[in-house]
């Protein structure tokens, strides 16, 4: 399999990456759209044209951003609805009340290294929000993904928000929940994210046939509210940011963030691709013990893997 390589760098934008991509008529969904890498995403996708639906936790926030996007693009077609994927209610009354066809779904909310905390039923907090909630989202808008791959065969997109940070775990099948091992906040994130990566490689195994193909992407270092649960301390002991606030040089920008999202939900030049891991802009190269920092480790993509992660989460779904 040909590695998919792009004439963009990291310094890219979400905005260089459609440039020129006309999107009119391509109806998209972002969770977590209301700020951050979920914000650009909306912006730059909305900015080629598309309909993009904010789905975001609290509905004053989303009508803020939806406004914020439509006065930078001048699209009138930006709207927000409320989402909590932590609640079974309202990721069925989102799903419910969808009607008509999806071409792309970006599982962009997330959350990193929240202290040990269980949802009610008892699942660990970050596979619960970043992992099952997306999944969960992602079967109740199957039906409206199939219908939104084109006569032309192009089938919709779902984009899996993973991280460089799959790299401190491999879902841990025989402990997924910490009921036996010591919780730690960054094993637990670490779960996640590879999580998120082997759904796109379950999405493509499964629903390829049907018109829907996924895509794992990392977006690179960035300073967003995903790092609110962080004590100050350590994120100046990482070097992320200076005691001043300005983040670590080599961070990217939210637009530079937001980037592979975007490459991955609307390019032409990812069409027809699946089950893939991208960072800056482009294929992400294997894991090398070189090149710390990049690359997707073997476990992230392994289908076994991904088949095992599946029916684990169908079940605690069903």
């Amino acid at each position: 399999m040909t590695r998919l390589t792009t004439p963009f760098s990291a310094a890219t934008t979400a905005a260089e990456v459609v440039d020129g991509v006309d999107l009119t008529g391509r109806r998209i969904v972002v969770t977590g759209g209301a700020s951050g890498l979920g914000l650009e995403t909306a912006r730059a996708l909305a900015g080629a044209g598309a309909e993009v639906t904010l789905a975001v936790r609290r509905p004053e926030q989303g009508e803020e951003a939806a406004a914020d996007i439509r006065r930078s693009t001048g699209s009138e077609t930006v709207r927000h609805a409320v989402l909590d994927l932590q609640r079974r209610d309202s990721l069925t009354a989102f799903a419910d009340a969808w009607q008509g066809p999806l071409h792309a779904l970006v599982n962009n909310a997330g959350i990193m290294a929240t202290p040990e905390t269980r949802t009610p039923e008892g699942w660990e907090l970050q596979f619960s929000n970043n992992h099952l909630g997306h999944m969960a989202l992602s079967l109740a808008l199957k039906s409206a993904l199939v219908a939104g791959a084109d006569d032309a065969g192009a089938p919709s997109r779902i984009v899996s928000l993973s991280s460089t940070g799959h790299h401190y775990s491999p879902v841990v099948f025989d402990d997924v929940m910490f009921e036996r091992r010591p919780y730690d906040p960054w094993s637990a994130y670490g779960q996640s994210k590879t999580a998120n990566s082997l759904f796109a490689v379950g999405v493509t195994q499964r629903w390829a046939d049907e018109g829907v193909l996924a895509n794992a992407v990392h977006p690179g270092g960035i300073m967003t509210a995903l790092q609110r649960h962080m004590p100050e301390q350590e994120i100046l002991d990482r070097g992320w940011r200076d005691a001043d606030g300005t983040p670590n040089p080599a961070f990217k920008t939210p637009e530079q963030g937001a980037a592979t999202s975007v490459l991955v939900a609307a390019s032409p030049l990812v069409e027809g691709v699946g089950g893939r891991y991208f960072e800056d802009v482009e294929e992400a190269l294997p894991f090398s013990e070189d090149r710390p920092r990049v690359g997707v480790k073997a476990y992230a993509l392994d289908p076994e893997a991904a088949d095992v992660l599946w029916q684990y989460s169908a079940g605690l779904l069903d």
